[in-house]
C-alpha cells in the first residue's frame, strides 16, 4: 500500500474520532447527561482508537521497512519523498485537534464529577448520615 493510500485511511480514521468526540462534548454539555449515549459512544471511541492503532502500526511497519528510520523525522522524510507532505501535515492536525477536543471533554467530566460529588456530599451533611453508599446507591436506615 502506498504512503498516501496510508496516510488518506489514518485521516480518515481521525476525522470519525473527532466526530465521536464532538458527540461526546454535545452529550457532557446537556444539563441532564444520558449515560446511556455516554457508554455507547465510550465503546465507539474505544474501536476507533483501536483502527487508529492498526493504521498506525502498519504505516509505521512500512516506514521501518523502506528505511525511513524510527519516529516523526522518518515520517517526516517518507512523506517528503512520497509527495505526501500536505496529507502527512493535514493528518498531524487532525491528531493534534483530536487531542485537544478529548483532553477537553475529559476536563468536563472530571467537572461534572466534582460537582456531583459535592451534591451527594451536601445531602450527606444535610441529612446528618450516609444517604448513598459509595455505589451510588440509597442507604437504608435501620430505625
Amino acid at each position: 500500500m502506498s504512503l498516501a493510500k496510508h496516510l488518506e485511511l489514518q485521516q480518515q480514521a481521525i476525522v470519525e474520532l473527532v466526530e465521536l468526540l464532538e458527540q461526546e462534548r454535545r452529550a457532557l454539555a446537556q444539563a441532564r447527561v444520558d449515560g446511556e449515549k455516554l457508554r455507547e459512544l465510550t465503546a465507539c471511541k474505544q474501536a476507533a482508537l483501536q483502527k487508529l492503532e492498526q493504521l498506525e502500526a502498519s504505516r509505521y511497519g512500512a516506514q521501518l521497512k523502506l528505511g525511513y528510520g524510527p519516529g516523526r523525522k522518518g515520517a517526516f522524510r517518507a512523506a517528503q519523498e512520497a509527495d505526501c507532505l500536505a496529507a502527512w501535515r493535514q493528518m498531524q492536525a487532525l491528531a493534534l485537534r483530536a487531542r485537544e477536543i478529548n483532553t477537553s471533554n475529559g476536563a468536563t467530566l472530571s467537572l461534572r464529577m466534582t460537582y456531583n460529588q459535592r451534591i451527594v456530599s451536601f445531602l450527606d451533611n444535610l441529612a446528618g448520615n450516609k444517604l448513598y453508599g459509595p455505589d451510588g446507591r440509597a442507604v437504608r436506615n435501620s430505625v
